[in-house]
């Protein structure tokens, strides 16, 4: 399951995702990740919460983050929950086919696995494609 988390910047997204961790943590049974651009998150999430700083890694595309992400998985398979937030930033690719490809890959890896993501988006939602609109 793909959840999309899209507005312009400052209209709230991180601050939504923030309370979404932290509901995770709490209910589920599982292990909860959070992926973001930079370690800005590190006192706003529950510490049960795997936080990981993007810009520690070098990722560079799609392909680097659905590798890091099946290597994630691969080494716990407890996780139930990813949070990814500014997916732009974290991939450096706004392109519409690359988003679509990768939620498309997300929500199958996340089919197979019984795991779920959650994803920021800064972009008018009103504009996104019909690829990116099915996981709003």
């Amino acid at each position: 399951m793909v959840k999309v988390i899209m507005g312009h910047a400052g209209a709230g997204k991180t601050k939504d995702i923030i309370e979404l961790v932290k509901k995770a943590a709490e209910e589920e049974s599982g292990n909860v990740i959070c992926i973001e651009k930079s370690a800005e998150l590190t006192y706003d999430i529950p510490y049960r919460v795997r936080l990981i700083d993007a810009s520690s890694y070098g990722f560079s595309g799609v392909e680097f983050l659905e590798g890091f992400l099946s290597g994630l998985y691969a080494s716990n398979f407890d996780i139930t929950h990813i949070f990814i937030d500014g997916l732009y930033s974290i991939i450096g690719d706004k392109s519409d086919a690359a988003v679509e490809d990768f939620l498309d890959w997300c929500d199958a890896f996340g089919e197979k696995q019984n795991l779920r993501f959650t994803i920021s988006i800064s972009s008018d939602a009103e504009l996104a494609t019909p690829g990116i609109k099915k996981y709003l």
